[in-house]
């Protein structure tokens, strides 16, 4: 095999991410030396690769349902809000300037002083993204792309490079996925096709129905239905199925509903159950970092936003996020700060992540997230923050509580610790990261909580301090339910879709003789 896809779909969240992570898991079972690829990604959830390069945290899901090392080519482009009207731009893996919608979608936008981005113009990136996927596909045998959003965003066609625009130049056939548990999928799908230009139109090979329930015969006249009116077939009609979820894109919907969460129906080993309660602050980032917390038995994980929502819970976490200072502030305006400064005299669990562990400090000196200047953190911990221009992207080793702990970093905030005493170390005695305080722990460190060794220690610790009788379960593996869940999306791919119609749309492109279905793109 020597081909490509790009999966697209009717709307933002239609299962574009699980698709292309259950044809990469079905294809790498065949055998297939497969990659996935994302050309430009809006997201919050990030990773870092072993170059020390920033990623969608839902391309390196996708790399590891293909049994690969995740890398910069596979998401060239990475979109990191920072407001309603701005996002930092990641190029290859590097933040390289902030930019208004106006300014990266073809406006009069432009980039922060003293940074261009190729012209501060999303089509001039077109270039850049075509050699990454040229470049992926002279290695392996399949590239599976994702799109985003929708493709018949008619406004954007112009300048696209992720959707048909990365289709065109690359010559990818296009599969169009639908969440009809949303309602409307027909429509959807023949909407879709019929808002495209002839040209993008011959590339759409056809349909894939996600999340259906019930009685697949009932659906099939409909599909026929389809097919007359747009001559192009239905590749599969996948089942709704819980927990299917990877580490997606945005939103706190989407948190949580993997199947490190869902899947979990043993009782808690202990006598009593532990209650987490996350801080649902702005522009949250990485919050997945708590699906390891949320993948053990009798552990109950919730977002939260009110300071009462704190008072039974015995661990409260605040997370990364892209905005220290906004969240600070939306912290104190709903007295949840407050809340979380008695919580910690009292000697009862805080952990701060990234983010959450610089709002957790004395000070904080930012010119260059919100531009601020000096703003008091919570003084919980002795830390003093200041952001450099420079973002850290590391994937560090050490030793906490005794265990092996692995993590990424991504941040613009320094530390210099003042106090306390060391989280994470070298094993040697020498800290490496963060700091605590009696039962407050602060660290920069995303995915410490996924070390199996560690994640069990810090439970413990936080049940003796809440009084719980909680008992961490012994062989709890978080990358085997991870293992599991990749599993489970390519059984689906295997089993309700149309493989071999599948295979030969990879390996073959886009049926020849498409029609053309009117009015097609707006002159």
């Amino acid at each position: 095999m020597n081909g490509g896809l790009l999966v697209a779909g009717t709307t933002s969240d239609a299962g574009k991410s699980v698709v292309t992570a259950g044809i990469c898991r079905w294809l790498v079972r065949q055998g297939v030396k497969v990659a996935p690829f994302k050309a430009q990604n809006m997201s919050l959830n990030s990773f870092v690769t072993r170059e020390g390069a920033e990623i969608g945290r839902a391309q390196a899901m996708q790399a590891q349902a293909c049994r690969v090392e995740p890398t910069a080519l596979m998401n060239p482009v990475l979109l990191k809000p920072g407001g309603e009207q701005s996002s930092q731009v990641v190029l290859l893996g590097k933040p390289v300037g902030e930019l208004s919608a106006r300014g990266f979608f073809g406006g009069s936008g432009g980039a922060s002083p003293g940074k261009r981005l190729h012209g501060g113009r999303q089509q001039r990136l077109l270039g850049t993204v075509l050699d990454c996927l040229a470049e992926l596909r002279g290695t392996y045998d399949a590239v599976i792309c994702e799109g985003a959003g929708s493709p018949a965003e008619i406004n954007l066609r112009r300048t696209d490079i992720v959707n048909m625009g990365i289709a065109r130049n690359a010559r990818l056939p296009v599969l169009v996925v639908g969440d009809i548990d949303r309602g409307g999928v027909f429509a959807s799908f023949f909407g879709t096709v019929a808002l495209l230009s002839r040209e993008d139109q011959e590339l759409v090979a056809g349909f894939l129905v996600n999340k259906f329930r019930g009685d697949v015969s009932l659906l099939e006249p409909g599909l026929d239905m389809l097919h007359g009116l747009t001559g192009r077939h239905t590749y599969g009609v996948l089942p709704f199925r819980h927990g299917l979820g990877i580490d997606e894109e945005d939103g706190l919907r989407v948190s949580l509903r993997g199947t490190v969460r869902e899947s979990n129906t043993s009782p808690p080993v202990g006598e009593d159950v532990l209650r987490v309660a996350v801080c649902a602050v702005p522009l949250m980032s990485n919050f997945t970092d708590v699906d390891a917390l949320a993948a053990e038995p009798g552990v109950v994980v919730r977002f939260v936003d009110r300071p009462e929502e704190l008072a039974d819970a015995d661990l409260v976490v605040i997370p990364g996020t892209r905005g220290t200072v906004r969240a600070l502030a939306w912290l104190r305006e709903r007295g949840l700060a407050d809340a979380l400064v008695r919580r910690a005299a009292e000697g009862r669990p805080v952990l701060g992540v990234c983010g959450g562990f610089q709002i957790l400090g004395e000070h904080i000196e930012d010119e260059v997230e919100s531009r601020a200047g000096s703003v008091p953190g919570l003084g919980v911990l002795p830390v003093r923050v200041r952001f450099a221009r420079e973002k850290t992207l590391t994937r560090p080793v050490g030793e906490a509580l005794g265990e092996r702990v692995e993590g990424y970093e991504i941040h613009h905030g320094v530390a210099s610790i003042e106090g306390g005493e060391a989280f994470i170390s070298d094993g040697e005695g020498h800290s490496l990261d963060g700091c605590r305080v009696g039962r407050t722990w602060g660290t920069h460190w995303h995915g410490s909580l996924e070390s199996d060794g560690f994640r069990r220690a810090f439970l413990r610790e936080v049940a003796a301090a809440a009084g719980r009788r909680f008992v961490p379960a012994p062989d709890t593996s978080f990358a085997a339910l991870r293992e599991e869940q990749l599993d489970r999306l390519g059984d689906l791919i295997e089993q309700h879709a149309d493989t071999d119609a599948l295979w030969r749309l990879i390996e073959s492109g886009a049926p020849q003789g498409l029609p053309f279905i009117p009015p097609g793109a707006p002159a």
